[in-house]
C-alpha cells in the first residue's frame, strides 16, 4: 500500500523550482502564528455570538409566554407571523467592528409601573426564575415605558439605555457592554477580547399589535479558555493537522531538496573514486536540481570519454614511438657491436637512424598541433571569405598536378582563417596522397552554416576504414610517412570554432565540412 503510494506521488509530482519549494515553506511556517491567532479571534469571536444566540432563544420563549398570558391580551401570539410581522433577530455582534459599551447603569427613577405589566410580572416571577437559574442570565420585564416590573413598582427604568429603546420600537437588540464584576481567573486570560464583555439582548413583548413590554436579558459570554478547554479534542484535531501540515512540507523539502542532493554527493564521490555512476534524475527533486543532475550526468559521460580517451592515446602514443625507437636503439647497438662495419652498411643504418629521427620529430610535432587544436578555447571570431583562403591553398596542390574545381562565390563564415586553411589543407594533402587527380568542391547554404563538400576522384575508402577514419594514429599511409593525426586534428579544429567535420561517401571520398555563417 505505502509502495504503491509512493509510486502514485512520484507520477503525479508537480515540478517546482527550488524558490517556489522554499518561498512556499517559509511562508506557511510564518504564517503559523497568524493562523493560530486568527482562529482564537474566530473562536472567541464564535463564544460570543453563540451567547447572543441563546439569550435570544431564550427571550423569544419568555417573550411568547408572557404574550400568551398577558392581561387583556386578545390576540394569540402565533397569529403574529399571518399578520406579517418579523420579530426575527440577525446576529449582528462582532468583537471586531461591535463597539463596546460602558457598564449598564443603575435604573433611573421612573414613574410606577404599569398594572399591566406588573400583574404580568407576577405570572411569569415563577417563570423567569427557573429560566434564570438554569441559564445562569439576568432577566428583567419592563413595561411599555422602560419601567421595571419585575423589581416592584417606583424600582426606576431603563429607557434611557439603547438597546431597549430599540425594542420599546418593536426590535429586537443586542449590544456589548463592560463587566463592572469581572474577576480573572486564569493567568492568561488578558489574551481574551470577550473576558471582561457582558451580551445584554432586549426583546419587546407585543399584545395586539402594540409593544407592552420589554425582557431584557444578559449574561457574560462563556470564557475563551473554558471552551478551549471543553473543545479541546476538536482544537487537538486542529493541532494535528498542522502537525501533519509541517511533516507533508518537510517531505517536500526532502524529496525536492535535501534528498536528491543528498544522493548527487554520494554519487560525486563515487565517480570520484572511479566507481559508480550518476543516478536517474529523481521526478521529486526541484526543477534546478533535476538540471543539476542532468549537468553532472553529462560532465561525468564527458569525463569517462575523455578518460578513455587519453588511455587509447597514450597507448597509441606508446606504440606509433615503439617503432621509430627500436629502430634506432638497433642501429645503434649495431653500430656498437660491429665497428668494422663496411662504410655502405653503416650510412644504410645511419639512413634508417636518421629516417626514424625524421619520425618522431614529426609525430611530436603533429602532437603538438592536436593538443593545441583540443585545448583552444573558442572565442570571438569575426566573419571571413572563406573562397580567397581554399583558392590559396588550391593553388599549392594544382603545383602537383591535381584539377581543383572551386565555386564562383561563397557567404563569409564565422571561423578563424588560419583554421580553415589547416583544415582545407589536410583534405587536399589526403586526396593526393590517395592517388586522386582531380578535387572537387561544391557549396550549399542552410539557414545559420555554410555546408563546403570536398570530393575528389580517388580510390575511394575502405568501409572498415570508415569508423576509424578519425582517430588518432590511424593510417594506411604509414609506410609513406603518414602520421594518422591529420584528419583528427582537422576535426578538433573545426569543432572549437562551432562546426563539424565528416566523411558523407567512402567510395567517392566525400567530406562534408559546415562553418556557421550569418547567411539564411
Amino acid at each position: 500500500m505505502i509502495a504503491s503510494t509512493k509510486r502514485w506521488a512520484k507520477r503525479h509530482w508537480p515540478q517546482m523550482r527550488l524558490r517556489t519549494i522554499v518561498f512556499a515553506t517559509l511562508f506557511v511556517v510564518a504564517a503559523l502564528p497568524g493562523f493560530g491567532a486568527v482562529f482564537l479571534r474566530v473562536y472567541e469571536n464564535t463564544l460570543v455570538r453563540q451567547t447572543e444566540a441563546e439569550l435570544v432563544a431564550q427571550g423569544a420563549a419568555l417573550a411568547a409566554t408572557a404574550e400568551a398570558g398577558w392581561p387583556g391580551a386578545t390576540t394569540a401570539p402565533s397569529l403574529a407571523a399571518d399578520r406579517g410581522e418579523d420579530r426575527s433577530t440577525t446576529s449582528a455582534i462582532d468583537l471586531s467592528t461591535t463597539p463596546i459599551l460602558p457598564e449598564r447603569p443603575a435604573a433611573e427613577p421612573a414613574q410606577p409601573v404599569a398594572r399591566d405589566a406588573a400583574a404580568a410580572s407576577i405570572r411569569l416571577a415563577p417563570i423567569i426564575a427557573a429560566t434564570r437559574a438554569t441559564t445562569r442570565a439576568s432577566i428583567l420585564l419592563l413595561d411599555r415605558a422602560g419601567r421595571l416590573a419585575s423589581e416592584g413598582h417606583g424600582a426606576g427604568g431603563y429607557v434611557h439605555l439603547p438597546e431597549v429603546a430599540g425594542a420599546l420600537r418593536g426590535r429586537p437588540m443586542t449590544v456589548l457592554r463592560r463587566n463592572g464584576a469581572y474577576r480573572a481567573t486564569y493567568r492568561f486570560e488578558w489574551l481574551s477580547r470577550a473576558a471582561a464583555i457582558r451580551v445584554h439582548h432586549a426583546r419587546p413583548i407585543v399584545v395586539d399589535g402594540k409593544v407592552v413590554g420589554v425582557l431584557l436579558l444578559s449574561r457574560s459570554a462563556r470564557s475563551l479558555f473554558k471552551g478551549l478547554y471543553e473543545d479541546r479534542w476538536k482544537i487537538a484535531i486542529g493541532i494535528v493537522a498542522i502537525f501533519l501540515a509541517l511533516v507533508v512540507l518537510s517531505g517536500i523539502i526532502s524529496r525536492g531538496v535535501t534528498r536528491p542532493i543528498q544522493q548527487l554527493g554520494i554519487a560525486t564521490r563515487a565517480v570520484a573514486s572511479g566507481h559508480g555512476r550518476v543516478p536517474d534524475i529523481p521526478t521529486t527533486a526541484a526543477l534546478e536540481i533535476q538540471g543539476l543532475y542532468a549537468d553532472f550526468a553529462a560532465m561525468a559521460a564527458a569525463i569517462e570519454h575523455r578518460s578513455h580517451y587519453l588511455r587509447d592515446f597514450a597507448h597509441s602514443v606508446s606504440h606509433e614511438f615503439k617503432t621509430p625507437l627500436a629502430g634506432i636503439r638497433g642501429a645503434l647497438e649495431l653500430l656498437h657491436d660491429h665497428p668494422d662495419m663496411t662504410a655502405g652498411d653503416r650510412d644504410r643504418f645511419l639512413a634508417n637512424a636518421d629516417a626514424d629521427v625524421d619520425r618522431l620529430t614529426l609525430l611530436v610535432t603533429r602532437l603538438l598541433d592536436l593538443a593545441r587544436a583540443d585545448m583552444a578555447e573558442p572565442g570571438a571570431v569575426a566573419s571571413i571569405d572563406p573562397l580567397p583562403i581554399i583558392a590559396r591553398v588550391a593553388d599549392i596542390v594544382r603545383e602537383a598536378g591535381l584539377v581543383v574545381s572551386l565555386p564562383h562565390a561563397m557567404p563569409a563564415v564565422i571561423c578563424p582563417a588560419e583554421t580553415l586553411e589547416a583544415v582545407m589543407t589536410t583534405l587536399f594533402d589526403n586526396s593526393r596522397q590517395a592517388g586522386a587527380s582531380a578535387i572537387r568542391v561544391s557549396t550549399s547554404v542552410v539557414p545559420g552554416a555554410l555546408t563546403i563538400r570536398v570530393s575528389d576522384d580517388g580510390p575511394g575508402i575502405a568501409p572498415a576504414d570508415r569508423q576509424r577514419l578519425f582517430e588518432p594514429f590511424f593510417t594506411t599511409k604509414r609506410e609513406t610517412g603518414g602520421t594518422g593525426l591529420g584528419l583528427a586534428i582537422a576535426r578538433s579544429l573545426i569543432e572549437k570554432s562551432g562546426g563539424r567535420l565528416d566523411l558523407v561517401d567512402a567510395a567517392a571520398t566525400t567530406f562534408v565540412v559546415e562553418l556557421r555563417s550569418n547567411a539564411c
